[in-house]
């Protein structure tokens, strides 16, 4: 019979912008009422015509509160809400369900009780049944006895629920777990209640798990640290199968009202971490254990869900656990967080300056630096560790085989001169480029391949070859670079960059006269016919770009922010808010001490001025006073002559006719004195 068609549902969540609940809210959003119910046979047809009904009429219709209130929002929330409880509790009262997850937040635990209490104490006001769901967590198990003392691998079931036993950690969710059930039993026509114990989620970029998957990802430490010693058993369920268990809750509306939500596995931590780190980065199997706070981490449990096979119809994404899907839960973890590896190639002429861009853009987007030179010192240094090991547990075949490639690199490097044949180059970047690090971070590949044929060994991929729908080049897409650049620049600005080159520089770069001209000379005549590597990437349908360098910049920052440009932002782990924040606090420091720094150096300028001016200014008085010492001492020398002059000639005389004018006492002295003057002079 098929199942009568149900109206659209409002589903309030809880924090709809953390991990768990994101997700959950997410999945619900896209299921149909009624959805996970299961259909006779017969009903093939019906469904089938239902496709093309309003399909949105059907679905779950979210709404739930954020934390975030400036964090923008969610594609599938109907509505989102950051208000008081009071108003808060009109909302509760216009949803059908209610989901509170307090499986990833302790804190949410008060206002989960208290939402529940309160729609209780409103039941008679419902316009309608409502349904609450509590998304606990399996620590609400932590101590509770095995189910068998003589058998520990015997798992605890539903049935066991009275005498679980919380971490002490967790006894306020254990508290409401009780609180939830209880309610639920007073007017089940109204409100209905129901828990689901969820054991540690994974999946869609990770929860509890993410350090482990950031630090292997990173690859920055010799080993990922194992907290406890490992061999703890740890109930885990992929939050999309957690999120389908509430979905099921809902359209099945159950009898039983309690539920332990983990997959099949039964793996330790130390499993789970070390299947992480050999599918995110190659690392050391070796683990530091070290205790922490991180409780969840520390959980040692056997649980087996029972209830969830023999009621719903589940539709499993990780039925197996973590270790049977690493490959699919590493593939969501790089989407979800935008792990994507950016894969650059650089070509050009000796020179040009391929070396340090590649660099600078490896510190820019956190990328693996690939140069001929340094792959193959890499290769040999690596052959070398494993036939100084003691050779323990190690394959005796593949040692003799590392022994022989170890020798046939020495040979090649003898006999051309510090260069390896093509064959040996191609096995080497080939290695490179498919390594972890590289698959999951990305790389810039310096200065190779050189030719056309080069570039179509490297990049060869069989499996293509043998797909006759593609017209394309077989080549192996997981490794092929995306964005190719082409740095090039004239001769005489090569040559001359070369010139200003130290000597011990060009030597080590092998960019001495002869050198550098013949291998520019073999770039040039490479670069002239019609199959050259540039070729070989533009049949894939990968265009080079091509950047000019004809700018007198030794540090190539035109280049630079050309290619940045070009390939944009970077996808792979950012600092987080907690590290922008310490950088930000870093860089005032860093400005107040250098304001400090610059007042010092000001004052220090002006005293030292101050003190200069002081000494010239007193050498300037000094100065002044000995040239006026001086003027005078020539005016008293040159006046003699004349003193002695007036003295002998003028002063008698004068002195006679004043002497006289005073005796007479003329109304005009002056004209008395020139007539007594003329007069004495005629005399005389």
């Amino acid at each position: 019979m098929a199942k009568e068609f149900q109206h659209s549902k409002r589903i309030f969540i809880n924090n709809i912008d953390s991990y768990s609940s994101k997700y959950i809210a997410k999945y619900l959003s896209t299921c149909a009422v009624g959805g996970s119910l299961e259909e006779d046979e017969g009903e093939e047809e019906n469904k089938v015509s239902r496709k093309d009904e309003n399909v949105e009429d059907d679905r779950f219709q979210i709404v739930g509160t954020v934390r975030n209130e400036n964090e923008k929002v969610k594609s599938f929330a109907l509505e989102e809400y950051s208000v008081s409880r009071d108003e808060l509790l009109q909302r509760l009262m216009e949803c059908d369900v209610i989901v509170y997850n307090i499986s990833e937040d302790a804190e949410v635990t008060d206002e989960a009780t208290w939402a529940v209490s309160a729609l209780h104490s409103e039941m008679e006001h419902f316009r309608s049944p409502k349904m609450f769901i509590l998304v606990s967590t399996v620590m609400t198990w932590a101590m509770t006895k095995p189910a068998d003392p003589d058998d520990p691998e015997v798992p605890l079931i539903e049935d066991d629920f009275r005498r679980k036993r919380p971490h002490p950690s967790f006894k306020e969710q254990a508290s409401a777990e009780k609180l939830v059930l209880k309610l639920g039993k007073t007017k089940k026509s109204k409100l209905s209640t129901y828990v689901v114990a969820a054991g540690l989620q994974y999946g869609m970029g990770e929860g509890v798990f993410h350090y482990f998957f950031k630090a292997s990802w990173l690859g920055e430490l010799s080993s990922v640290p194992v907290f406890g010693s490992g061999a703890n058993i740890t109930p885990a369920i992929h939050v999309y199968d957690l999120a389908c268990i509430v979905q099921n809750i809902i359209d099945h509306k159950p009898k039983t009202h309690y539920f332990i939500a983990v997959d099949d596995s039964k793996n330790t931590l130390e499993d789970i971490v070390k299947v992480t780190t050999a599918h995110m980065v190659f690392l050391k199997n070796s683990f530091n254990g070290k205790q922490t706070d991180l409780d969840q981490l520390s959980l040692n449990l056997r649980i087996e869900p029972v209830l969830l096979r023999d009621m719903f119809n589940l539709r499993w994404v990780c039925e197996s656990g973590i270790i049977e899907n690493i490959d699919s839960v590493v593939e969501e973890y790089k989407q979800t967080r935008r792990l994507l590896p950016i894969k650059i190639c650089l070509l050009g002429p000796p020179a040009v300056g391929k070396t340090s861009v590649a660099a600078h853009l490896c510190k820019h987007y956190k990328l693996h630096h690939i140069t001929v030179k340094e792959a193959t010192e890499e290769k040999i240094k690596h052959l070398e560790m494993l036939q100084q090991s003691d050779g323990e547990n190690e394959n005796d075949e593949a040692l003799k085989e590392a022994q022989e490639l170890l020798d046939s690199l020495k040979d090649s490097l003898s006999q051309r001169g510090d260069q390896l044949d093509d064959e040996n180059v191609l096995r080497i970047i080939r290695e490179k480029l498919n390594s972890k690090p590289c698959r999951n971070q990305g790389f810039v590949l310096d200065g190779y391949p050189i030719t056309y044929e080069q570039a179509k060994e490297l990049f060869f991929d069989e499996d293509m070859e043998k797909d006759p729908r593609s017209k394309l080049l077989p080549h192996n897409k997981k490794i092929i670079p995306e964005y190719i650049f082409s740095l090039d620049a004239t001769d005489e600005f090569l040559k001359e960059r070369v010139r200003n080159l130290p000597q011990s520089v060009a030597e080590e770069m092998h960019y001495t006269q002869d050198e550098f001209l013949q291998r520019l000379s073999t770039f040039r005549e490479a670069n002239t016919e019609d199959d050259t590597v540039l070729n070989y990437f533009d049949e894939l349908e990968i265009h080079p770009e091509h950047i000019g360098d004809n700018i007198d910049d030794t540090e190539n920052r035109a280049v630079i922010e050309k290619i940045i440009e070009v390939v944009g932002g970077a996808m792979n782990y950012g600092p987080t808010q907690k590290e922008q924040a310490e950088e930000e606090r870093k860089r005032a420091v860093e400005r107040h001490q250098q304001l400090i720094q610059e007042a010092a150096e000001m004052e220090l300028i002006e005293a030292v001025e101050k003190a200069r001016m002081t000494v010239v200014l007193e050498e300037w008085n000094k100065n002044v006073k000995e040239v006026k010492k001086q003027e005078h001492e020539l005016l008293e020398t040159r006046s003699i002559p004349m003193r002695h002059y007036l003295m002998k000639y003028v002063i008698p005389t004068l002195t006679q006719g004043l002497l006289e004018c005073c005796k007479v006492k003329p109304e005009d002295p002056v004209d008395f004195l020139a007539e007594y003057f003329l007069r004495n002079s005629s005399e005389d």
